[in-house]
């Protein structure tokens, strides 16, 4: 068994989360007239869409995150405040212009700017020394903390989502009938199924340009052996600054789309913070698969937790955590 889980982690899961639902659907089955029992239905797979989409979010904070921490080996503990700095920024581009796609722009471009300085400023002085970038890191955190606190204050923001965006659409999952016995269709906001599917298209495209690019070869073999690649004529700083302003930018888009559907406000860059570092572990580092699967685990056992065991939701969150780093301390789809 234990052999089995090691060498296929992501159908482990599968059979797992796949044995979890089977047996809530034996232990609670569906009779269409008990009004009670079709109310648990919805509350369920509510449940399990919000954690889904909340681990979409998740993972265009962490994406960056597994870039920069898992990828080049360098501890950003500044990566939170990068994803509130970008909130902040694209909520009052948004609320000045009324325009929503140049929010995303203009947090892109300004993370990555501010990337690009953490990258020469800092991280390129004190390559290989894990000790001083966390602490460093943690000062311009800090730092940042106080400078968006004194910009915008301590009230709570969130970024007006467009038109076409408002209300909720109609998903092909049956959740009850009605009294004629017409099926009830559940319905879910449509910014949140938007969020889903860009997410899973900022994956892909990653995942693309690591694994099928020849600009991704090269990071790759520049973590690996940089003297060996800067041997060969590549400008391997060059490249691991694009990376690095690559993977701050993808968490300035990543808070405004946080503040689209949820707050921004002060102390929120720690709890993104927290969670990148989980999804990471859990998933593997340098895996942009594992960061994927880690960051559905971990939002769906905050939802899940939150409905069920409300008392011990942040306790389900790492003891995923704990065990994997017992049974796979490389992560779920990390190398060995």
């Amino acid at each position: 068994m234990n052999r089995f889980v090691q060498r296929h982690p992501v159908w482990s899961v599968i059979i797992l989360l796949g044995a979890i639902l089977l047996l809530w659907l034996i232990v609670s089955p569906w009779p269409a007239w008990l009004e009670e029992t079709i109310d648990r239905k919805k509350v369920f797979i509510n449940a399990v869409f919000n954690g889904v989409t909340l681990g979409a979010l998740y993972f265009l904070v962490a994406s960056g995150f597994t870039l920069i921490f898992g990828l080049m080996r360098n501890v950003n503990l500044a990566h939170g405040s990068l994803y509130l700095f970008g909130g902040y920024l694209g909520y009052t581009v948004s609320d000045y212009t009324g325009n929503w796609y140049l929010a995303f722009l203009v947090a892109f471009i300004a993370m990555a700017a501010l990337g690009i300085v953490l990258q020469i400023g800092v991280f390129r002085r004190m390559e290989g020394e894990e000790l001083r970038q966390t602490l460093v890191t943690i000062g311009i955190s800090i730092v940042l903390a106080d400078v968006m606190l004194w910009i915008w204050g301590g009230d709570f923001y969130q970024v007006e989502t467009p038109d076409w965006l408002y209300g909720a659409i109609d998903l092909p999952i049956i959740t009850g009938f009605k009294s004629d016995g017409t099926a009830v269709y559940m319905k879910y906001p449509a910014v949140r199924i938007f969020i889903l599917v860009a997410s899973i298209i900022v994956g892909i495209l990653m995942w693309l340009a690591l694994n099928r690019t020849r600009i991704g070869m090269m990071i790759r073999a520049g973590v690996d052996d940089r003297e060996m690649l800067s041997a060969t004529g590549v400008r391997i700083q060059l490249v691991f600054v694009a990376v690095f302003a690559l993977g701050a930018g993808l968490a300035g888009v990543a808070g405004v789309v946080g503040g689209t559907f949820q707050a921004l406000a002060p102390g929120v860059d720690t709890r993104f913070l927290l969670a990148s570092l989980v999804v990471v572990i859990v998933g593997g580092m340098g895996s942009i698969p594992g960061a994927a699967l880690g960051a559905v685990l971990i939002g769906l056992s905050e939802q899940l937790g939150s409905v069920y065991v409300p008392t011990y939701a942040v306790v389900t969150t790492f003891l995923i955590m704990v065990l994997v780093l017992a049974f796979r301390p490389q992560g779920l789809l990390g190398k060995g």
